[in-house]
């Protein structure tokens, strides 16, 4: 089947499951309203957890791939995400446009990301915490796996900038790394190759797993949310945002387009058509985790707004058609913050 019957299917089946899932949820809520003024009971939260637990699912304790992954490829890829001889004039490394230090979003912060030589990109910088859980990379689905997508920043002539292959490894050889190459690969007969930088890459990668409060309510501990977080959980659902936003990622495993109700002002990012070039894909895009969301402004893959309280409000009209009240949009709000990143180290 073609991708693009694929997607329409996938288009078609979220609006179905954003429109029954408001119906649906209040009906097993009770139309509880969202206000701050009521505390919740230890009944109450037993509930909404309950229902959660229909949308939602705790993070697993391992990406898909890592039974392969070494401890020598993991310090390796490691090293390799943290260096800049990587970029054409030493100025840039992956952790550049992915800021992982000091409990960092794994993003950067710009609208779109600057590269090596001062051009800028055409795409907000998605965070690297959780990618390889996602079911493609980028924002249009270019690729599938994390060690294909190392490939394109390093090569980008907009990014990273380096010349060519053969480049990369001859920096890399000046650097020193072919014993650590030998250590991580030690079955391979040149082990110091794109093949294996990409691959040690997102060996490591597949270690950025994010841990939150948000699981830790959902595997049973009932305090781990305050009671504002929980009525915005509620209202997340009942709204509809968990027809999108579902599964372990609260997103991160389907396309949809941008603006299914009301269209999207950002009519030049043609986005999944410019990989498909199929018509019927314009404006599709990846739809992005919410995991650590609180930390990762600016928001949406133009980068277009620049606080959380607003993209939550522009992604309920322009997806689900739905103007939200100022109590919905902050209790919501507010729920997304509980999913903030609380791991204080990466794997040495």
């Amino acid at each position: 089947m073609k991708i693009h019957y694929i997607i329409g299917h996938i288009l078609t089946l979220a609006l179905i499951v954003c429109a029954s899932i408001s119906e649906l949820s209040a009906q097993k809520l009770d139309n509880k309203q969202i206000t701050s003024t009521i505390k919740l009971t230890k009944e109450q939260i037993k509930s909404i957890q309950k229902i959660a637990l229909e949308y939602f699912q705790p993070l697993p304790n391992n990406m898909p791939g890592s039974q392969n992954d070494t401890d020598n490829k993991i310090t390796l890829g490691k090293k390799l995400y943290f260096e800049t001889a990587l970029s054409l004039n030493n100025s840039q490394s992956c952790n550049s446009c992915h800021n992982i230090l000091n409990n960092g979003s794994g993003a950067d912060g710009l609208v779109v990301s600057v590269g090596a030589l001062g051009h800028k990109g055409t795409r907000n910088s998605p965070t690297t915490w959780n990618a390889g859980f996602q079911f493609t990379q980028f924002w249009d689905g270019k690729v599938n796996t994390l060690a294909e997508q190392a490939k394109f920043p390093i090569l980008n002539q907009i990014e990273m900038a380096m010349p060519s292959t053969e480049e990369v490894i001859s920096r890399l050889k000046e650097k020193g790394y072919p014993a650590l190459f030998q250590q991580a690969y030690p079955d391979v007969a040149n082990p110091l190759s794109l093949g294996n930088v990409t691959d040690s890459l997102a060996a490591f990668q597949r270690t950025l797993i994010t841990e939150d409060r948000l699981d830790r309510f959902l595997n049973g501990n009932l305090l781990a949310l305050t009671d504002q977080e929980i009525k915005g959980l509620e209202s997340f659902i009942i709204v509809g945002c968990a027809g999108c936003h579902n599964g372990p990622l609260l997103g991160g495993h389907m396309y949809s387009r941008m603006g299914v109700v009301n269209p999207y002002p950002n009519k030049n990012d043609k986005g999944r058509a410019n990989i498909s070039k199929n018509p019927a894909d314009n404006f599709v895009f990846k739809v992005p985790t919410l995991r650590n969301v609180s930390k990762t402004a600016p928001y949406f893959h133009d980068g277009a707004v620049d606080n959380l309280t607003q993209a939550v409000k522009d992604t309920a009209f322009h997806q689900l058609g739905k103007s939200l009240s100022e109590e919905e949009t902050n209790s919501i709000t507010q729920f997304l913050t509980s999913m903030e990143n609380t791991k204080t180290s990466i794997k040495q």
